[in-house]
């Protein structure tokens, strides 16, 4: 998985179609390697997006604090990975604040992977001019890097958990629909989507019952690894006060909360930070995993 500049591209995503010619079996050396990075990664991102849905409620009030526990460091009795400038417990902040941190980096996708397929796909299976319109709109966005776009557009709504999840779904649109529509119209001309078209099928049923399942492999690999951009992206608008506003506990808030006090006690500082960063790649090196399964062409390596 690559990001070239503004552009969250797809590296190697295609079809999976074991009895393509020149098919090349993968060893099955890498296929345990595949299979064990699935299943770790997956276990990984299945525990934070349960410590999401159920941390808030196994952990104490995020809010208490005491002005006698301020700064407290790691390892302290009854503070584990200690507390903030306000005398907050920081493992509470930081559970409390799965929630609204993986909210802001999974909802994008879910309504970008839709809203993006769906333009994507009549892109490709509409006329030349209905062609033009929606991907030369789509275009627009490549215009400006995606950071810069999604702080423009949560700047002008303003900050709120919300408005950071329109302004990322927004981003990630023109991306996907650009995967969508490369990846149809290479189905397009094939025999099966001629018969489809012979047996007189309407293009919304071919797009569901033909089109979606062939594509929905190279989706779901840019997908889930865009995830990980996301939780990135949205812990960046709330470092920023544009995301999760204060004293609601968020991972970028934290960070932003905490910076203030990294020449005294750095450690603090890093928490969130690592929480960001390892959910980023147990997103991303999934979307790897995942990328190697389903792709059966991929050459053989050692």
């Amino acid at each position: 998985m690559t990001i070239l500049g503004n552009d969250l591209s797809l590296s190697g995503a295609r079809l999976p179609n074991a009895v393509e010619a020149g098919a090349t079996p993968i060893p099955l050396k890498r296929r345990r390697r595949i299979r064990w990075a699935l299943y770790v990664c997956g276990a990984f991102a299945t525990a934070l997006v349960l410590l999401a849905v159920i941390g808030p409620w196994i952990v104490g009030n995020p809010a208490a604090g005491s002005i006698t526990d301020r700064l407290l460091g790691v390892g302290q009795r009854g503070h584990l990975l200690g507390t903030d400038g306000q005398g907050r417990d920081i493992l509470t902040r930081l559970v409390a604040g799965a929630r609204p941190s993986m909210i802001a980096g999974v909802t994008p996708v879910l309504i970008a992977g839709l809203i993006g397929t769906a333009a994507g796909i009549t892109a490709a299976l509409s006329g030349r001019v209905g062609h033009a319109v929606i991907m030369r709109t789509l275009d627009v966005f490549y215009a400006f890097p995606a950071v810069l776009l999604a702080i423009a557009i949560a700047a002008a709504l303003g900050p709120g958990t919300t408005n950071a999840v329109i302004s990322l779904s927004v981003v990630l649109i023109a991306p996907i629909a650009r995967i969508a529509e490369t990846e149809t119209a290479r189905l397009r001309e094939m025999d099966f989507m001629e018969a489809a078209r012979a047996s007189g099928a309407r293009a919304p049923s071919i797009a569901i019952r033909q089109v979606l399942p062939n594509i929905g492999p190279a989706l779901l690999v840019y997908c889930t690894a865009a995830i990980g951009l996301c939780l990135v992206y949205a812990g960046g608008l709330s470092f920023l006060g544009l995301g999760v506003a204060p004293p609601a506990p968020e991972w970028g808030s934290m960070i932003n909360e905490l910076r203030q006090y990294i020449f005294t006690n750095p450690v603090l500082a890093l928490i969130p930070a690592l929480a960001i960063s390892v959910a980023s790649i147990v997103f991303n090196v999934l979307g790897d995993a995942l990328r190697d399964a389903l792709d059966v062409r991929r050459e053989a390596r050692s």
